[in-house]
């Protein structure tokens, strides 16, 4: 069994039918030569894999752009294709007034399962108190927070906004709130690790394809930019499996995963039981 908890549903189907709206998605989102997928092909695809549940994650930038590129209710609309399937996190600009409002609707009324932010598409550190009030809606809903860390290529985002150390104090503050630094904070390799070992609550994921294919760059990242044992002897249980999809198929990111010898155990940390534990299911 395998959970990937990243991916972007910005090609699916159900979502895509408005081509004016869709090709605006894409050109936010950084998507390019790419069209709508069937959703049973999807799943099809994701079976490669043996993937049986999926983390879709919305985005919301609409007090720049005048629109979530994938908003809320979008999410809602095809976590309901299939609810066993599909969870749907939520976002919330807080640049807009309404902000905490609509990640409150979005966990009463939506059913939407958790928070994700990107704070270089935001122009805004984690710790800027405008974050604050949805990080408390997220404590008082019991909701774990993903956050994009790291390199993002999406446009107008900026990496300074988003470098893994500069998490620290959401971790410290909320310490009953699961959190993700999604893609290992690369480049920043180093500084996520020390995160994951220092707090409890924080996991990342291995949703990274920036250069290499999945066999080099997961090699590179966790076994030279990380000890040759960090993730076994120290690591294991706080990293979730995660492929960045649309970007690169999540077959061949397991496939990457599974070439680099971590022991049966580890491997099932990763591919799902991290997941359930950082949803609060174990």
């Amino acid at each position: 069994m395998v959970i990937d908890t990243h991916i972007r549903p910005a090609l699916f189907g159900p979502i895509c039918r408005d081509r004016d709206r869709f090709r605006k998605r894409c050109d936010e989102m950084n998507y390019h030569l790419m069209g709508p997928s069937d959703m049973d092909l999807l799943k099809k695809q994701y079976a490669l894999a043996d993937i049986q549940k999926i983390f879709m994650l919305p985005d919301d930038n609409s007090s720049k752009t005048g629109e979530p590129a994938i908003s809320n209710d979008e999410i809602a609309q095809l976590a309901a294709c299939d609810s066993d399937f599909f969870i749907g996190f939520a976002a919330a600009d807080p640049g807009n007034k309404d902000g905490a409002d609509e990640l409150r609707r979005a966990f009463e009324e939506l059913g939407l399962k958790g928070l994700y932010v990107n704070t270089a598409r935001l122009h805004m550190y984690p710790y800027d108190e405008r974050l604050t009030p949805l990080y408390d809606i997220c404590r008082e809903f019991g909701r774990p927070i993903i956050f994009h860390s790291g390199l993002s290529l999406e446009q107008q985002a900026f990496s300074r906004f988003s470098r893994p150390a500069d998490f620290e104090e959401i971790c410290c503050r909320y310490p009953d709130i699961n959190i993700c630094l999604t893609h290992v904070g690369w480049p920043w390799v180093q500084e996520t690790a020390a995160l994951l070992l220092k707090y409890e609550n924080c996991y990342t994921s291995t949703a990274l394809m920036n250069f290499d294919g999945p066999y080099q760059i997961y090699h590179k990242v966790f076994k030279e930019d990380m000890g040759e044992l960090w993730v076994e002897h120290n690591i294991s249980r706080k990293i979730m499996f995660g492929s960045g999809s649309p970007r690169i198929r999540p077959v061949r990111c397991k496939r990457g995963l599974d070439s680099l010898g971590f022991s049966s155990e580890t491997l099932e940390n990763i591919y799902y039981k991290n997941a359930l534990r950082f949803l609060g299911h174990a």
